[in-house]
């Protein structure tokens, strides 16, 4: 295929893909089956990495994420993004109706008020070119690259407006918080406390594949300004949003106060069926002109207000606490409760996170609790009513699975049980082994890892590497050639860099990009598993914390001797470092731009693998910035500071020098 055929081909195939995102994400409509989605993003994948100067910033593959920041820039909102006056009562609408009815004769907008982080969405000529957080509404924090990941935002307008900018409200689904919070209460971790604190933590992290992997969606409710398009009401904006492929919030226009309050209500009573948090409902005046008439505060517009719901929360009495174990050994406790019916589902069961919440709220058995649910969705202790005078429950000294003692690192909230072998933690810990970033063995997912264990093929993580075809073909589905294949992928996985054997270990705090840092500074497992918790939190990004969580790791006579086994069967222990690997140490790189033959990532890999930094933004401890065609604010802004430009031929030549 030629190149010009490449180009037409990608024009083509991001227009389909595109179009499947709205129904999808949008209209909630699929229209195409995942497996033929699936091949146009392989088939996009590779024209993209054959004519990688082809790749636009609206293609579905920026979607993914990848990008690391060091700091997010400001942003100055040219148009204020203010807030709205909350009221708590219909005594209140009705003085809010009366005050509106001294300056026009209002038709009413209301629509549900979605609990999420506001952002901006700026576009010129149709392409989306920045994104912001609200901020304290005067200036706000550049996201750009993290609200790329949101797939129900479209990167391209069928309008191709000189500029437009869009506000619009980012949530976490309360499906995504509740496979969140389940994530976190596995690894031990302080779990989110609401979907809004999720999704304002997932787009401020500092690497946009984080944030992708977040499930974040978006409502549209403004325009802020627009060149080229005049609107005369607020129902009129959303239709013309809507028709630009935006997810627009639901609105309903009331005639009167009263038909407002009605409507209100009805949301009230709706919210519990609602994929996403509310914490009430907006009234605004539907036309632009009006609202004009009736200006606005120095803090808030006098046109609109946000009704609160009071939460709901209901009493009952704590029968039981029951202990849970999780991947990395965290000790959950759970109550369990006399059955109350919150959001419109019956519960009887609440996380209580960890011992520093139980204290907190001074729970004990037979305590009468008030119980509601975060993000509508996932059941909560609030706090003791009613408390029956026993003792602050307590987690056990020892594991309730294994009987190994338990610890609690002052660092952190979590008790753990510290025997790697308990067999609580025996399945997940296994999962994560073999998952893609850790020892990437093909097809050893879930499914078959549960087979493993329940046919008691494997205990550790170890005996995955004494498995043979013989006993392999005793689990139920398995044949010749598939436990040929697994048996292959096992022993393939041998051959792996020891940064993914350390990543596997599922030591506390050390994700793919740490391991990576420790086999650098180290070069061996070795070295890694005998050095001082000095030497680790030396390494640039490493705390105490950190690093007292891997010295105690290998601190660990059972870890260590899994290691001796990893030894003993063939894993590779030794870090090849590529020559030159430290070149670039010291140094930070920004990419922008297309370049000509690197993708961003390609680029991004090379540089890091020479001990160099990438950075998302441009600062004056930026050393170099590697632009390609079509460089935009990034170029600028080096140019201001002085910071040196660079091509990707001059980043190859150092890198060869």
């Amino acid at each position: 295929m030629t190149k010009t055929e490449a180009e037409k081909r990608l024009n083509e195939l991001y227009t389909v893909i595109e179009k499947h995102n709205y129904n999808y994400y949008v209209l909630d409509d699929p229209t195409v089956e995942d497996d033929e989605y699936d091949a146009m993003m392989r088939e996009v994948k590779a024209l993209e990495g054959e004519y990688p100067e082809l790749v636009t910033d609206y293609s579905p593959t920026r979607r993914v994420g990848g990008y690391a920041l060091s700091t997010f820039e400001k942003v100055t909102h040219t148009v204020q993004m203010g807030s709205l006056q909350d009221v708590f009562s219909e005594e209140e609408l009705y003085a809010f109706d009366t005050r509106v009815r001294g300056e026009v004769d209002p038709v009413y907008s209301v629509e549900p008020k979605i609990d999420g982080l506001s952002v901006s969405l700026e576009y010129r000529d149709g392409l989306f070119v920045r994104g912001s957080t609200r901020g304290d509404g005067f200036v706000g924090e550049d996201i750009t690259e993290n609200l790329r990941t949101i797939k129900s935002i479209p990167l391209r307008l069928p309008d191709k407006l000189p500029f437009i900018e869009v506000r619009g409200e980012v949530y976490m689904p309360r499906s995504s918080f509740a496979a969140l919070v389940a994530q976190q209460e596995e690894n031990g971790e302080t779990p989110a406390k609401n979907p809004r604190n999720a999704a304002a933590g997932s787009l401020r992290q500092k690497d946009s594949s984080v944030t992708a992997k977040r499930a974040l969606d978006i409502f549209i409710f403004n325009i802020q300004q627009a060149e080229g398009r005049e609107f005369g009401s607020h129902g009129e904006t959303l239709d013309y949003l809507k028709e630009q492929g935006f997810r627009t919030v639901g609105h309903k226009l009331c005639a009167t106060i009263d038909e407002a309050i009605a409507r209100i209500r009805e949301i009230g009573e709706e919210k519990h069926g609602y994929a996403y948090d509310t914490d009430g409902a907006v009234i605004k005046v539907d036309s632009l002109a009006q609202r004009d008439i009736i200006g606005s505060t120095s803090k808030v517009p006098k046109w609109a207000v946000a009704f609160k719901y009071p939460p709901e929360e209901k009493e009952t009495v704590l029968r039981e606490i029951e202990v849970n174990v999780g991947r990395t050994g965290a000790l959950t406790p759970v109550a369990i409760f006399d059955p109350v019916l919150l959001a419109g589902t019956t519960v009887s069961r609440a996380s209580l996170h960890n011992q520093d919440i139980m204290d907190r709220l001074g729970v004990s058995v037979g305590d009468t609790i008030a119980v509601r649910k975060a993000g509508e969705i996932i059941p909560e202790v609030v706090r003791v009513v009613k408390h029956t005078g026993g003792e602050t429950f307590r987690l056990p000294e020892k594991c309730p699975v294994c009987g190994h003692i338990t610890e609690k690192n002052e660092e952190e909230a979590a008790v753990r049980c510290i025997n790697p072998n308990c067999p609580a933690q025996l399945l997940r810990s296994l999962e994560h082994f073999a998952s893609r970033d850790a020892m990437n063995i093909e097809g050893l997912g879930e499914a078959a890892v549960k087979l493993l264990c329940e046919h008691e093929l494997v205990k550790s993580s170890a005996d995955i590497y004494e498995l043979d075809i013989s006993r392999i073909l005793r689990l139920p589905g398995y044949k010749d050639k598939s436990a040929e294949n697994l048996i292959k992928a096992i022993e393939n996985s041998k051959q792996n860099q020891p940064d993914r054997l350390l990543y596997a270990l599922g030591i506390r705090g050390i994700g793919r990009r740490s391991a990576q840092l420790l086999m650098k500074k180290f070069g061996s497992i070795d070295a890694v598993m005998n050095a001082s918790e000095e030497e680790i939190s030396a390494i640039d990004s490493f705390g105490e914390v950190l690093a007292k969580n891997v010295a105690d790791a290998f601190a660990d006579e059972q870890m260590r001797g899994l290691i001796e086994r990893f030894r003993s069967l063939g894993l590779k222990f030794d870090y090849d470092k590529a020559a030159g690997s430290d070149r670039f140490e010291g140094l930070t790189f920004v990419l922008t731009g297309t370049l000509p033959t690197l993708k961003r990532e390609q680029a991004k890999e090379m540089i890091e693998s020479m001990g160099g930094k990438c950075s998302g933004s441009v600062s004056k401890k930026t050393n170099y910035v590697v632009a390609g065609e079509a460089a935009g604010s990034k170029l600028t802004k080096a140019e201001e500071l002085g910071v040196k430009v660079i091509s990707e031929a001059e980043l190859l030549e150092m890198m060869n020098d």
